[in-house]
């Protein structure tokens, strides 16, 4: 053994138990601040301080670049202070674009063998028939008697027989709606019912417009009949928009608006964008952004990803995350930057199908805000426009999960919304095919690396000093072991080292 084993086993030799205690006690306490500091940070700001100063500090040194960095926070919370306030936080909502079931829903099930549709979907689907198409002077006229009941069967044939047998008796708005929703196998076959429908549920209506104010029942039969009259020229547009009629259809709808102006809760609005994103008609769909992307007004997925693919289409076709971690955010990238992060606090699960980083599957006939029904939704009819604009798909990859920094817990405190709702997960469930689906929830925020690894290292030194504590001779000798182990390879390499140098050269080094 040459002179460096010698001084290696001279130290060794002279480390007493007090020394290891002392140790193992001052590396306990020094990991046990860490991990104190590093959770309160975290607490505090959403992030790990170690991995916050290697991200910033270190990997610009490295050439690193971090894609979702974080934007300005400076943006208005107009919305937070209108937002954040009691609201029904799994209101199920009817879904704007919803597919027609028999020449959709149907069709998918014949071809795949799978149901599109759960039970809890198509029963809520069967309440607003009955909200909508239905009142209390039903009774008076056959027809519009048995389509009361007919609307309230749970076999499909036998509301196809009972719409057939009301038609049979007089011509009937609602019976025909129910054949083109339900019978019909193509959208030309659906368009042709339901403009028979139009036919003759625009007669009702000038009927009962004249009498509404004779009597509350006659008041309830001219509303329903207004519901009747607005879902038929909606559905004729979404027939027309299918088919490729787009122009004609952007003017039935617009048309639709005007003539019912305060019928917001329909959310026609949202046809009229998906078509005028058809047509690459920008200008009006900002000029139908500003009206109802309002404090005042509920927001949907539609609504805040449309705002964002607007900004982002400013400036994704020359946008490189690259040039904007050398140069910074220009003012219309951090605009572009927050009209997603905004977005993607409202609907957490859009991306994702955006992205295509998880597969879509037919949209349901009901959604819930915020949920992944609703993402489904969106995505479904808005994924070809978001391709359209070049560079947008690659802006959201690189800044979307930047959101989750602003909003470490988002069950508890939101940003420029109110917190996330806790019950979407289970509603969607009953609204999804979980059968084939995996429902989406909130992305977990998880702890940050540093703070798992210093919770270990604390822990981890606090029980070797507990145990040389109690047994400092038998640590002693674990500790001996274990640095003469780890010593083992310098050890080799220094003598190695005096077989190759002369020895008095040697001893002048180990002198100096």
């Amino acid at each position: 053994m040459g002179m460096w084993n010698e001084v290696v086993s001279m130290f060794l030799n002279t480390l007493t138990p007090k020394f290891y205690v002392a140790l193992t006690g001052t590396s306990s306490l020094i990991s046990g601040l860490i991990l104190i500091f590093e959770w309160w940070y975290f607490r505090k700001y959403g992030t790990s301080f170690i991995e916050q100063v290697s991200v910033s500090h270190l990997r610009p040194l490295l050439g690193g670049v971090d894609n979702s960095s974080p934007t300005n926070s400076n943006s208005s919370n107009g919305d937070a202070d209108s937002n954040r306030q009691s609201v029904s936080e799994c209101k199920v909502w009817r879904n704007p674009l919803n597919l027609f079931r028999g020449a959709e829903y149907n069709r998918y099930t014949w071809v795949t063998g799978r149901e599109p549709l759960t039970y809890y979907d198509m029963n809520l689907s069967a309440q607003d028939h009955q909200t909508f198409f239905t009142c209390d002077s039903d009774h008076l006229r056959p027809a519009d008697a048995i389509m009361q009941k007919a609307w309230r069967e749970r076999n499909p044939q036998a509301r196809i027989s009972a719409a057939h047998e009301s038609l049979e008796r007089e011509d009937c708005a609602t019976a025909s709606i129910l054949l083109a929703e339900e019978e019909a196998t193509t959208i030309v076959e659906a368009e042709k019912l339901f403009k028979q429908a139009l036919k003759t549920g625009e007669g009702c209506y000038r009927r009962s417009q004249q009498l509404q104010h004779h009597g509350a029942q006659y008041e309830a039969q001219h509303r329903r009949d207004t519901n009747v009259l607005v879902y038929i020229k909606r559905r004729l547009a979404m027939c027309s928009r299918k088919l490729g009629r787009t122009r004609e259809a952007v003017k039935m709808l617009r048309d639709l608006m005007k003539e019912f102006p305060l019928l917001s809760m329909f959310n026609i609005h949202e046809n009229l964008l998906e078509s005028l994103l058809e047509l690459q008609n920008y200008a009006d769909v900002q000029a139908v952004l500003a009206k109802y992307d309002d404090i005042s007004l509920p927001k949907s997925a539609t609504i805040c990803y449309t705002a964002a693919l607007l900004k982002a289409r400013a400036v994704s076709d020359k946008f490189s995350p690259e040039a904007a971690s050398r140069r910074g955010l220009s003012t219309a990238e951090m605009n572009a930057v927050e009209a997603i992060h905004r977005a993607v606090e409202f609907n957490p699960h859009v991306p994702k199908y955006l992205l295509e980083m998880k597969s879509l599957i037919l949209p349901p006939e009901h959604i819930l805000k915020r949920g992944d029904s609703e993402a489904i939704a969106y995505a479904f009819f808005h994924l070809q426009h978001w391709k359209r604009v070049e560079g947008a798909l690659n802006l959201l990859h690189c800044t979307w999960e930047g959101t989750f920094r602003m909003i470490p817990y988002p069950l508890e405190k939101g940003h420029l919304f109110y917190p996330y709702p806790i019950c979407t997960e289970t509603a969607d469930r009953e609204l999804l095919p979980t059968v084939f689906h995996e429902v989406s929830v909130y992305p977990k925020k998880e702890l940050p690396f540093f703070i798992l690894f210093t919770a270990g290292l604390c822990s981890f030194t606090a029980m070797l000093a507990l145990l040389t504590h109690q047994f400092p001779e038998l640590m002693g000798v674990f500790a001996k072991a274990f640095l003469s182990t780890l010593f083992a390879p310098l050890n080799f390499i220094m003598e190695k080292v005096e077989s190759i140098l002369p020895s008095s050269l040697w001893h002048q080094l180990t002198r100096i």
